[in-house]
Formats: structure tokens, C-alpha cells, sequence
């Protein structure tokens, strides 16, 4: 069994390391979404600088998670992998945020760059 795939040795983490790592980078991917395209809906009216500044306030609760994510997800995953497990988790999160937070259309665009991402997990991820 790949290294990725196994749980990790110490009895205080249940989870596996690819686990703790996507949940992780989704909860920073949650944060990340809303420091960047938020003020897009909620602040169109503040100066720029107001909403870099709000923004920057989410982006370091991004942080908070995204660092120990990658530490985790390090001990167990490649620098590529971790990448491409980021990029995915980012359509993720970014898809239902465009569509049901700032109220766009889905559009057939979101599924080729999901077609992409799927042929990047096989290819990253193949044993």
C-alpha cells in the first residue's frame, strides 16, 4: 500500500495523513475563497484598501490551517502530490462558492478543469 494511504503511526491520530491533510486544506480552501472573492460581493462599495485589509484578516485564519496541512500531509505525501490534492480541493470549494454564495451559473468550463484535475490525480497519485 502506498506510504499516502496509510494511517499514521501515533495512537493520538486516528485519521489517515491524506485525511487530516484534505480536510485541512479544505477548511483553509473555505477561507482562502472568501479572502479573495468575497469583498466581491460584500465590499464593492469600501475603498480597496478596507477590503485588503478584511481580507487579509480571513487569509490568516487560511493560514493557520493551510500550514499544518501541508506539514501533515509532507510526512506521508510528495511536494506534487500535495500540489495537485490543493488544486482539487480548490475546485472543490470554488465551484459551490461561485455558484451559490455570488449567485453565477454553473458553466461547462468548471467541468473540462475538473476532467484536468481528475487526469492530474491519476497521474500524480499512480503507484
Amino acid at each position: 500500500m502506498p506510504a499516502w494511504l496509510q494511517s499514521p503511526t501515533s495512537a493520538a491520530t486516528a485519521s489517515p495523513v491524506w485525511l487530516q491533510t484534505a480536510l485541512l486544506l479544505t477548511a483553509s480552501n473555505v477561507f482562502m475563497t472568501f479572502a479573495w472573492y468575497g469583498h466581491l460581493k460584500n465590499m464593492h462599495s469600501k475603498a480597496w484598501y478596507v477590503a485588503a485589509l478584511v481580507s487579509w484578516g480571513i487569509a490568516l485564519f487560511e493560514y493557520l490551517l493551510q500550514v499544518p496541512a501541508n506539514r501533515i500531509g509532507a510526512t506521508a505525501l510528495s511536494l506534487p502530490q500535495l500540489k495537485i490534492m490543493q488544486e482539487v480541493i480548490t475546485l472543490v470549494v470554488f465551484v459551490p462558492f461561485v455558484v451559490l454564495y455570488m449567485k453565477q451559473p454553473i458553466k461547462l468550463d468548471y467541468l473540462w478543469a475538473a476532467l484536468c484535475m481528475l487526469g492530474a490525480v491519476y497521474f500524480i497519485f499512480r503507484s
